[in-house]
């Protein structure tokens, strides 16, 4: 998988990568979700290893057959919301490889659930991980610190 992937939900997940230093971070409701998310939960993991980066995502409670996007996050969820997205080149692109984008549909359940690797290295500067609809980036649903 190249670091333009979005996601693949069965790539391995970040907390089963061989050798890899896990952390995870269970997501928290923001105020800015829109209305019929009050029921959204979740874990996301991130592992740093000798292939890079590897994140997960695991939400329940999401509005069945709809798109979702998740972007790791240069502050923590208390910050504005999780505050800009993490970049490896400050005021590089927007997308990836500089960033790191998750996209998933949500199945017939509400369950979504996807992984996406990178070949570099966060380090501890992306320390959390936002969810919002992909049509309504504005509209931030959840977010998850990781404990480093």
């Amino acid at each position: 998988m190249g670091d333009m992937a979005m996601g693949d939900p069965s790539a391995t997940p970040a907390d089963k990568v061989p050798g890899a230093e896990v952390v995870r971070g269970a997501f928290a409701l923001l105020d800015t979700r829109p209305s019929g998310m009050d029921d959204v939960k979740g874990t996301a993991w991130l592992a740093q290893g000798a292939q890079g980066t590897t994140v997960t995502v695991s939400l329940t409670g999401l509005k069945p057959g709809d798109s979702y996007m998740a972007h790791l996050h240069a502050q923590h969820c208390s910050a504005g919301n999780g505050g800009k997205h993490f970049q490896f080149e400050k005021g590089g692109a927007t997308a990836p490889p500089n960033e790191v984008h998750l996209m998933f549909t949500a199945d017939k359940s509400g369950m979504g659930m996807t992984t996406v690797n990178n070949t570099r290295k966060t380090g501890e500067g992306a320390v959390a991980i936002v969810v919002h609809p992909a049509e309504a980036q504005d509209n931030r649903i959840a977010c998850a610190d990781f404990g480093f």
